[in-house]
């Protein structure tokens, strides 16, 4: 009989659990609209919105906590309005640069 190897144990990972300060949520949502995808702002967007916690983020914009966990995920595809008060509920500012 041959031997069994042991089964490794796997958990979700979790992308909010690392970002502790705005400015690390800001860095993050940063290179995920560098990235151009929409999937990739949309989560990034979630995982920020989970660290700083979806119920508070839910009463600040005046949403449903399952409106925003459906819009802020990688299959979401959120409102502008819905990103920018999600956004502003975050304390994170946007702007507008030129590219060279």
């Amino acid at each position: 009989m041959a031997a069994t190897t042991p089964k490794t144990k796997t958990i979700p990972y979790d992308g909010s659990a690392l970002l502790k300060s705005r400015s690390q949520m800001a860095a993050y949502l940063e290179a995920a609209l560098e990235d151009g995808d929409p999937r990739v702002v949309s989560a990034a967007l979630g995982n920020i919105a989970r660290a700083q916690g979806m119920s508070l983020i839910a009463k600040e914009t005046g949403l449903s906590r399952e409106s925003l966990y459906t819009a802020l995920s990688e299959e979401g595809n959120p409102r502008l309005t819905t990103f920018l008060k999600v956004v502003h509920a975050l304390g994170i500012n946007l702007k507008a640069q030129a590219s060279l």
